[in-house]
């Protein structure tokens, strides 16, 4: 039963240690780097402080809840050269920031959303809202 749990263990490691490795092997097409796994503590000059020794950074900026003003745990960093890019990439990916492992991946294109469609003006009151016209509904 030993045997069986150890060779789970080494089973699970590598196939872990496969998929891992195969995340890193793409190629950079883009300076830009999206930093995941971020704590609520990092801000924008401790991600500047901690990649800014790859090369030169273009910009750093820790995404912000725009209610609370706290960060959402997550971050983008552009450098100057898709070069200095992949050398941030390797070097921190899976490291300690502010006690948080973090994850180092390329950014991908922010999607085009369509414009919010207009609401009918029967639907929608003076101040804008829609009125929910289940009054009296218990449930049953």
């Amino acid at each position: 039963m030993a045997m069986a749990a150890a060779l789970r263990r080494g089973t699970s490691s590598f196939i872990q240690l496969k998929y891992s490795s195969n995340r890193l092997i793409s190629t950079l097409t883009t300076p830009k780097l999206f930093i995941s796994g971020l704590s609520r503590n990092t801000d924008d000059q401790k991600l500047t402080d901690a990649f800014s020794q790859f090369g030169r950074l273009y910009e750093a900026r820790v995404i912000k809840d725009r209610m609370s003003g706290r960060s959402k745990g997550f971050g983008f960093v552009t450098y100057e050269t898709v070069d200095e890019a992949e050398k941030a990439r390797q070097g921190m990916h899976g490291q300690f920031l502010d006690g948080w492992v973090i994850f180092v991946d390329p950014a991908k294109p922010r999607e085009v959303r369509p414009p919010p469609q207009a609401q009918p003006a029967s639907q929608a009151s003076e101040l804008g809202f829609i009125s929910n016209k289940t009054v009296g509904w218990c449930g049953n």
